[in-house]
């Protein structure tokens, strides 16, 4: 991956038309990204850098209409770092949004390989495409675990805040960002007075760590944690920007070309065709309509009561 320059000449100096270079990776295939994704994409650097918002060469683009697993148990590559001032082009995985399967009132889960579902209400679990620019980067004790080698590690994870404009708007509230896709599972508590980590009681958190890089998310964009180490630190002085396609309005014309059994291609419109035969049609839940529902559902299974801690680890 391109180094990150301080210096905003590079970007301000480029033409709107998208390079020779750059067109050479345009197209559906593996590895390549489409068309619509990589104009928006570059639009959307090139006006934050006249901002003065942006002024490093390189910026990100994840397209979620393409699968996240491939046929073969590879891991899709949908997750663009495009760095212009040394012509490099890089696609990687990235997971997207979960969903949620509220009962008999609302399902909007996503399966491990293609989405359907996208939104941007609070606690959904959804991945809402739009433009986003990073923020602010935390790094955070999770515990610790035992490797393969019998011995005890430590996890510290990293999260790039992402803030978003018009329906992306609400990513700070919604704490939508990026970070390496592992988390520890099953976490107890062991006494460890030796830990720089240890809590007032002595006590830190022991888990099994998971590795979910094939698997989804709770909104966020989760990468491999070795792409996670290459993407993170450069972000923590050198804001960039980050398109997510689709957008609200590229899934509900997507979904009425389907209803109305018009071509894609002739409407003007893209969707992945693997994910598309997968899925039937794709479906956007504004948060005006999703966030009363989730409400409510969080009030009736999650009745006021203290948090629990977890138990403490048995010998």
């Amino acid at each position: 991956m391109a180094a990150w320059l301080a210096s905003g000449s590079f970007a301000a100096e480029q033409s709107p038309g998208i390079p020779a270079w750059l067109r050479s990776h345009i197209g559906e295939g593996e590895g390549q990204i489409a068309q619509v994704v990589l104009q928006r994409a570059r639009a959307l650097y090139l006006r934050k850098v006249k901002e003065g918002v942006v002024k490093g060469p390189c910026y990100f683009a994840m397209d979620a209409t393409r699968p996240n697993n491939l046929s073969d148990g590879r891991l899709g590559n949908r997750f663009y770092v495009i760095c212009e001032a040394d012509q490099s082009f890089r696609a990687i995985s990235a997971g997207h949004g979960s969903g949620r399967n509220l009962k008999s009132i609302a399902n909007f889960v996503n399966g491990r390989e293609c989405a359907k579902n996208f939104g941007n209400a609070m606690d959904s679990y959804l991945t809402a495409g739009g433009a986003y620019v990073t923020g602010e980067t935390k790094t955070s004790f999770k515990g610790y675990y035992r490797t393969s080698t019998k011995q005890d590690e430590v996890l510290i994870r990293s999260f790039v805040q992402f803030d978003g404009e018009g329906e992306t708007a609400n990513a700070r509230q919604r704490a939508i960002g990026g970070h390496a896709a592992v988390s520890l599972k099953g976490v107890c508590l062991r006494k460890d007075l030796r830990s720089p980590y240890a809590n007032e009681n002595g006590y830190v958190p022991f888990g099994n760590l998971v590795d979910y890089s094939g698997g989804r998310s709770d909104g966020c964009t989760s990468w491999s944690p070795s792409d996670a180490r290459q993407i993170i630190p450069p972000l923590k002085d050198d804001p960039t920007t980050v398109y997510i396609y689709p957008e609200s309005h590229d899934i509900e014309a997507v979904e009425q070309a389907i209803s109305t059994r018009q071509s894609l291609s002739r409407a003007g419109l893209y969707w992945n065709a693997f994910c598309l035969k997968q899925i039937g049609s794709p479906k956007f839940w504004p948060k005006e309509f999703l966030e009363p529902i989730l409400a409510q559902d969080h009030k009736k299974d999650h009745p006021e009561m203290p948090p629990r801690s977890p138990p403490v680890c048995r010998p």
